[in-house]
């Protein structure tokens, strides 16, 4: 006897959503791990279109009410660009 067992939408898109992630870390820690020119390209290149299927899953259950998300207070979000620019200029980037 086979025990099939059926996933949510929700579990599914968890899942989908949570692979997409790993792929972004793992090419993201491949990239600065290759000194060839054209794979980094080619890995850079596959992780931006990682992270685009990344951000259409999240969209899609943000949509449904699937996962829900905090609005950033406008005075976190001054804060945060204040501490990227000190940064930025501490480190010439």
């Amino acid at each position: 006897m086979t025990n099939q067992t059926t996933m949510t939408q929700q579990e599914l898109l968890t899942d989908i959503l949570n692979q997409e992630r790993t792929l972004i870390k793992e090419y993201a820690s491949n990239i600065t791990e290759s000194s060839c020119t054209n794979l980094r390209q080619l890995l850079l290149n596959n992780m931006t279109e990682v992270a685009a299927d990344q951000y259409t899953v999240f969209e899609q259950m943000k949509n449904r009410q699937m996962y829900e998300t905090k609005k950033a207070q406008q005075n976190e979000v001054q804060s945060t660009r204040q501490k990227v620019q000190q940064l930025k200029q501490e480190t010439g980037f």
